[in-house]
């Protein structure tokens, strides 16, 4: 038996006599509160996410069942050791309890029944399927997509322009984080201080879920992936308190397969020479349209997650050599210890059993530690063997844990997935720029915040990494009436992205423009060229946005130089009309009903318009050339004070509740567009009794 109790923001805080109680109750409450989301993510763990909302969710279907997701978590399911294996079935078996009591009449099922005219029964949950849920969280989540990329690169321009689109060292991959730590000598308090903000997409409901974990053995506030049971990214136990960010590796090896057809299967070329392909072949079920079928081939090194294409007498396709399915281990063993983590030498043990994707970790504790480590498990590759696809002949290596210890910051420590200057932890091919993280250590030291209300100045920080490499590009002497205007108003511009600013606006329309100019130009005609990976990789291959990224290097390139000053002067005569950068620049949540046709998506009411940019701390990012709508940026805001555990801060985009109509389903969201999180609250006497959970 437990106890749900609830703050002013509704979020739930659960205490319970013992682990297995309490693990049960998170599972039922996540159902109440969340239960059209869980189920989406069970489905897409399973890929029968088309039963659902229809032809919809066919991409995403058939990546699921070539990557295999459902059936490596049943055998992630089934190596975890007794403890874990007994805290994700509570936890199922809440959510089972919870999904028949409330969850299954969430409003979206039923819109969808109406819509097709039908009424989809859900199935009970089975006991892996939390780990599938952890599994989807990160299925797309490495570098294995940009890899692809690069072999498209290859392919329609020529290996060369891979480094020209990379920079050599930088990228801008779709993901990314901030975290920061300070120690003790720097703060109020004299106790550490860790704060920081996870960049996804802004999905709603939102991917995160503040919640309280309280039994006889710990009392944990944190963020939960809504699904999956404790709090394995960010999380204060009292004593000790972690958060994560990408460390960007290279954990995911990528295979070129040559394959052929034989009888009623296909054979592979691998380092013998020819060998059977397991071949799995299924139906996914498509709500309201034609069913599809699927055949899901793995090789030797991998699962085959691309389209089957012919290439000459053979066919070609890519394969992934994923750690969580080569081990049979989806890093559920860290979650429980890492509830009973008392210190940050406990954190980071906790985390000695994460897999993927790999993570910098700062944990840190109140007899004063504050620890760097970075977790997961990667293949030992050279960082040349890292570029591009492996020939499907290359030794296929098994995945292994990091094997560097942690180490100890004795005054502050910021992550944000920039290249590390550590060898040792140098495990990736192409990083973002080093500007989050520079810009970050220099609030750091300009602002000198000494306690979590300090910290608003750094979260709402808009100033752009990639302004001042556009700026250089501004031509001198006589331009146009409008060109020469555009380039006066913004030669003197600071570069903040603020919403209100009418040069943040101009700067915008006029990256826009050249991002066009510069994906149409002959010299890169050839990218537009089908990838032929399937269609759940376009995100990876949208011309604009990877232009967007190496903008200023592309005009450099010997083929554009010469057209570059004809098209940034164009762009700047079509850039002179924008107004603030907010007009434009304004949320855009994706919901799984927006593209289902007949459904209306709870996402019109959160057209707001934001400050920051995708390079900016304060992480909005869009895709120029696109749309200045901002579709990822920071999911959660958080600040972990060692001194007084009421004295941290957190926030989501949205809200508690994953119901439209519940008053906490955005409660959150003016305080998170102005970069403001909340206190928490950990004082029981402060809270609501909502219910007991386990009561029949």
């Amino acid at each position: 038996m437990a106890e749900v109790h609830r703050d002013h923001l509704g979020i739930p805080h659960i205490r319970a006599t013992d682990v297995r109680d309490l693990a049960a109750a998170q599972g039922e409450v996540t159902a109440r509160d969340r239960g059209w989301q869980i189920e989406v993510d069970r489905l897409r763990s399973s890929g029968r996410l088309s039963e659902l909302i229809g032809e919809a969710g066919i991409v995403w279907d058939v990546f699921a069942r070539r990557a295999r997701l459902d059936d490596t978590a049943r055998r992630a399911f089934a190596h975890l050791d007794d403890a874990t294996r007994t805290f994700v079935g509570d936890y199922a078996d809440g959510v089972r309890r919870g999904m028949d009591a409330v969850g299954q009449r969430a409003a979206e099922f039923g819109a969808l029944d109406e819509a097709f005219g039908d009424t989809r029964p859900l199935t009970p949950w089975e006991d892996h399927d939390p780990l599938g849920v952890l599994h989807v969280a990160h299925a797309l989540f490495s570098s294995f997509p940009n890899v692809l990329w690069r072999e498209h690169i290859a392919a329609t321009l020529g290996d060369d322009w891979i480094d020209v689109f990379a920079g050599g060292d930088e990228t801008t991959p779709t993901a990314g984080s901030n975290a920061w730590a300070l120690h003790g000598s720097r703060t109020e308090s004299g106790m550490p201080l860790l704060a920081g903000d996870p960049h996804r997409i802004f999905e709603l409901p939102g991917v995160y879920q503040q919640i309280r974990l309280a039994c006889d053995e710990f009392d944990v506030i944190g963020f939960a992936f809504p699904g999956v049971p404790g709090v394995p990214h960010f999380g204060h136990t009292g004593s000790a308190a972690w958060g994560i960010t990408n460390a960007i590796a290279h954990s995911v090896d990528v295979f070129r397969e040559r394959l052929r057809a034989r009888d009623d299967g296909y054979e592979a070329f691998g380092i013998d020479g020819w060998e059977p392909v397991d071949v799995q072949r299924s139906v996914v079920r498509v709500r309201g349209g034609v069913d599809v079928e699927v055949e899901a081939l793995e090789t030797a090194r991998g699962c085959i997650v691309t389209d089957v294409r012919p290439h000459g007498d053979e066919l070609r396709a890519w394969s992934i050599r994923h750690p969580a399915r080569t081990n049979a281990d989806l890093g559920a063993a860290t979650l429980l210890p890492l509830l009973r983590a008392r210190t940050a030498v406990d954190v980071v043990a906790a985390f000695a059993s994460w897999v993927d994707p790999v993570n910098r970790v700062l944990a840190a504790d109140r007899a004063g530690a504050v620890l760097s480590a970075t977790v997961g498990a990667v293949p030992q590759r050279d960082r040349r063997e890292r570029r591009r696809a492996l020939d499907s002949s290359a030794a296929a290596v098994a995945p292994d844990r990091v094997p560097v210890p942690a180490v100890a910051v004795s005054d502050a420590a910021v992550d944000a997935n920039e290249r590390p200057s550590r060898v040792d932890i140098d495990l990736g091919w192409a990083y973002p720029s080093g500007h989050r993280a520079e810009r970050i250590a220099r609030l750091l030291d300009e602002v000198r915040p000494r306690r979590a209300t300090d910290l608003p100045e750094i979260w709402g920080d808009a100033v752009s990494g990639s302004a001042s490499a556009l700026l250089a590009l501004l031509p001198l002497g006589e331009l146009p009436g409008s060109a020469a205007e555009a380039r006066d108003l913004l030669a003197g511009w600071d570069g903040r992205m603020d919403a209100g600013s009418r040069e943040a606006g101009v700067l915008a329309a006029w990256r826009n423009a050249l991002v066009q100019a510069v994906s149409a130009h002959p010299a890169l005609v050839a990218l537009h060229a089908p990838h032929g990976f399937g269609a759940v990789f376009d995100p990876w291959m949208g011309i604009e946005g990877q232009v967007a990224a190496a903008l200023p290097r592309l005009l450099r390139h010997p083929l554009l130089r010469t057209d570059a000053g004809e098209m940034i002067e164009a762009a700047l005569g079509q850039a002179a009309t924008a107004i603030s950068w907010g007009a434009s620049h304004r949320m855009l949540p994706l919901h799984v009903l927006a593209d289902v046709s007949g459904v209306t998506a709870p996402g019109a009411g959160f057209d707001a318009g934001l400050s920051g940019d995708g390079d900016a701390v304060r992480c909005t990012g869009s895709t120029p050339g696109l749309t200045d709508r901002s579709w990822r940026g920071s999911v959660a805001r958080w600040a972990w004070d060692l001194a007084d555990r009421d004295a941290s801060l957190w926030s989501v985009p949205f809200g508690a509740s994953g119901d439209p109509d519940s008053p906490h389903f955005a409660d959150q969201f003016g305080g998170w567009v102005d970069a403001r999180p909340v206190p928490v609250v950990t004082d029981w006497r402060r809270l609501t009794i909502d219910r007991p959970t386990g009561a029949a």
